[in-house]
């Protein structure tokens, strides 16, 4: 048996905490659900892309959909393994997911493993950034990639995308070339850009309306969904105490 690698200092702590906020509130799960359950009914398949310790695995199994999750982390791995590692319907992938397959460079904060990345430029565009002071990322690993493209070959087409991944979506989008039914992505306002680049990369593969779910909100803030231009220019106009929140993408029609 090969022995795993040891996490860095302070990982186990900072994971404790994840587990709690992300599984012990039970508070947050129908909501979630019901923001879900838009996209996925039971029997299909979602694609979690980041899934940090797994409370999005978590209700797409609740509303009976199988799961592919993708997380690098060693340490949110292990957790997602002792969660849902009995579960047939969950598929654990120990890998980033971007626009080639190969391997990648994943920054890890391990005071905070929520925002580990992969993308140079979001660690660059935190520096400094207000509420992001004490954000140090300390460690870095190499960690397989994977594309979206190379997921469906092996798992067919998903009814719902989740990308989350601290500043890399782009990166996971471009890995994409059919349009899927529904996704959604992590937007923050200490980078709007990629948040631009995401919206016209979907537009490149397909006719997307958009709606927009502030920070943990699990709730769109328009009735209807709106056109790329006027997502764009509502991510523009946030403040920048926004912070983050997930941009979700519909196939028109």
């Amino acid at each position: 048996m090969t022995a795993r690698a040891a996490l860095p200092r302070g990982t186990a702590k900072s994971l404790h905490r994840s587990l709690r906020v992300y599984h012990g509130d039970k508070s947050r799960h129908p909501a979630m659900d019901a923001m879900y359950g838009r996209f996925v009914r039971s029997g299909q398949l979602a694609f979690d892309i980041g899934s940090h310790v797994g409370d999005r695995i978590s209700s797409f199994r609740r509303l009976g959909a199988t799961v592919v999750a993708l997380e690098p982390q060693p340490g949110c791995a292990r957790a997602i393994q002792i969660i849902h590692g009995r579960d047939p319907l969950v598929t654990l992938v120990e890998a980033a997911c971007g626009k080639q397959a190969g391997a990648v460079v994943l920054k890890i904060n391990s005071a905070n493993p929520t925002v580990s990345t992969a993308s140079e430029e979001f660690v660059k565009a935190a520096a400094g950034a207000g509420g992001w002071e004490t954000q140090v990322w300390d460690h870095a690993i190499t960690v397989p990639c994977v594309t979206l493209d190379g997921l469906i070959d092996v798992h067919g087409v998903p009814a719902f995308i989740k990308v989350d991944v601290e500043g890399f979506e782009l990166a996971v989008l471009e890995g994409l070339s059919i349009p899927v039914a529904a996704l959604s992505f992590e937007f923050t306002t200490i980078q709007r850009d990629v948040a631009y680049a995401c919206i016209e990369c979907l537009q490149d593969l397909g006719d997307y309306r958009f709606n927009i779910a502030l920070g943990e909100s699990q709730t769109f803030t328009f009735d209807s969904a709106i056109s790329a231009d006027e997502m764009i220019l509502f991510i523009q106009a946030l403040p920048h105490e926004a912070n983050s929140g997930d941009v979700y993408a519909m196939l028109k029609g």
